[in-house]
């Protein structure tokens, strides 16, 4: 039987001569009838990612066939009936909200004509009280122009050759450049924030009538981001010390100088730092080989009394770090064990669902530790108590499933990459300190998803190396709950003089605006 080819899609053909005995019609039917399958998953799969929800939550209207998976999704939705649900918030009326108290405010009256300041009896009106009504009102963002004024002082005597005094230039972040720190601080969140590339906001600063090229915002931020990046280094070097670190990537296309007009797919890794050692700080590579994480990571090793750990997905390239020599432990994502068998819900609904509500009892014990504010050793206890027989079950589940399944179905694969990680999918629950998911790795990612469809790509591989500074800056200050804008205004403000011995003070955990 021959096959033609796709792209990398291979399709199978027809023989020329049809065979004439039943049982290898029945083969050939069979096989097509199998390839048919994995085709009409691969494009269900590809019309949900373009026009369907992104939710992985279960459809009760399909939990059908059997009454025992019924019974055991109404029990893993339904709360316990000895315990009562919470009562819900009190609102506080309808309508909408106060303005914020620190945003400053403009009077503006409107008071009533002289005439009617004099009642019908001719006697004065005083004003007894008044209605004050709130109006959110913008002024767009004003540009102005700082004049350093370096007064020249010289002896006022003849015949004198005492030279004369003279103030030093201010250090400013660029030498000798035009932009201030904080109009630097606004392009760099504009982009790596907002997602507003570098060619809109040369439009916008321009209707603001203040002309400034697109190659020069593209020179201030390379230029910021060697200023930065000693404070990125370490950041680095602080989650370098963490127990557990979350990372993932995701791809991110750069313009080859070879070829005018084309790009070459490079990528963007998070490396998300514990509680300890809260930064997350962006890798760049031009590539996805293992180069990339071994690179970032070389240093990153633990002892058999303090072993690290590591949560990734299932990518070969991590492989290398978890040497028994390292001791560094894998730890997988049971986020992405469950997308597969939920991509395997059009071709077998039934145990797809299953296999759902098995990992949504996991999740359910993770809820009850998060709301019952467990701390490390007692949620490995809860996990130990209660994760630990649903995995040992669900385990059982996934061999007998798969002997059932066909190897290339979508159901075969899901259950073929959850046994095949097992070990690192049921490690969260040796430790407290680990989650049951990567999802502080891939919450990171979001970011870049968003912005690169709309600055669609880099200019070069030092934009990347650039973007992954910012990103780095950025990231870390929300996850301190700072204003990105301020936190980097501030930085460019100070670092052109700030002692080295003391950079660690500007850290997003420990910077302090300065005082007006």
């Amino acid at each position: 039987m021959t096959t033609v080819t796709l792209d990398t899609v291979r399709i199978p053909a027809l023989p020329e001569q049809l065979p004439s005995d039943v049982e290898t019609c029945h083969a050939l039917i069979r096989l097509l009838v199998s390839d048919l399958a994995q085709y009409k998953h691969r494009v269900d799969y590809l019309l949900r990612r373009l026009f369907g929800s992104t939710s992985e939550k279960i459809d009760p209207n399909q939990l059908v066939l059997f009454k025992e998976l019924l019974e055991q999704a109404v029990e893993a939705a339904a709360p316990p009936e000895a315990i009562e649900p919470p009562a819900r918030p009190r609102r506080n009326g309808h309508g909408r909200q106060r303005l914020p108290e620190d945003l400053p405010r403009q009077r503006v009256m409107h008071d009533v004509p002289d005439e009617q300041k004099i009642c019908p009896n001719g006697h004065e009106r005083v004003q007894i009280g008044e209605d004050v009504s709130e109006q959110l009102d913008f002024t767009p963002a004003s540009y102005y122009v700082v004049e350093h004024i370096r007064p020249v002082y010289a002896c006022n005597a003849p015949s004198c050759e005492g030279g004369v005094a003279q103030a030093a230039k201010p250090a400013q972040p660029i030498e000798k450049g035009l932009a201030g720190p904080g109009l630097l601080a606004h392009v760099i969140t504009s982009k790596y924030c907002d997602h507003t590339p570098l060619h809109r906001q040369e439009r916008i600063i321009a209707r603001s009538g203040v002309k400034l090229s697109r190659k020069t915002l593209c020179d201030w931020v390379l230029q910021c981001a060697g200023v930065l990046k000693p404070l990125v280094d370490a950041m680095r070097e602080d989650v370098l010390q963490s127990k557990v670190i979350h990372t993932d990537d995701t791809p991110v296309k750069v313009q080859d100088p070879r070829k005018k007009r084309a790009t070459h797919k490079a990528y963007l890794w998070p490396y998300v730092g514990d509680a300890h050692h809260p930064y997350i700080v962006f890798d760049y590579t031009p590539t996805r080989n293992k180069d990339g994480p071994e690179t970032f990571l070389e240093t990153y090793r633990g002892t058999e009394d303090q072993p690290r750990y590591l949560q990734c997905d299932a990518f070969p390239g991590y492989n290398g770090l978890f040497a028994k020599s390292r001791c560094v432990f894998e730890v997988a994502c049971w986020a992405h064990a469950r997308r597969k068998f939920f991509e395997a819900k059009d071709s077998n609904p039934v145990r797809a669902n299953e296999a759902l509500i098995k990992i949504g009892d996991l999740y359910k014990v993770e809820r009850e530790a998060k709301d019952s504010q467990l701390d490390a050793e007692e949620r490995r206890a809860l996990r130990e108590k209660r994760s630990k027989p649903l995995l040992d079950a669900f385990n059982e589940w996934l061999i007998a499933l798969k002997q059932d399944a066909l190897p290339k179905s979508p159901i075969g694969q899901a259950a073929d990459y959850a046994l095949n990680n097992w070990a690192a999918l049921e490690r969260y629950t040796t430790d407290g300190d680990l989650n049951i998911d990567n999802n502080p790795a891939e919450q990171a990612v979001r970011a870049i998803a968003l912005g690169r469809k709309n600055w669609l790509f880099f200019g070069s591989d030092n934009g990347g190396r650039a973007a992954a500074i910012h990103f780095s800056l950025i990231a870390s200050a929300r996850r301190h709950n700072l204003d990105p804008f301020a936190y980097l205004r501030d930085l460019l403000a100070r670092i052109p003089t700030h002692p080295n011995r003391q950079l660690r003070d500007l850290l997003p955990n420990r910077w302090k605006t300065l005082e007006a």
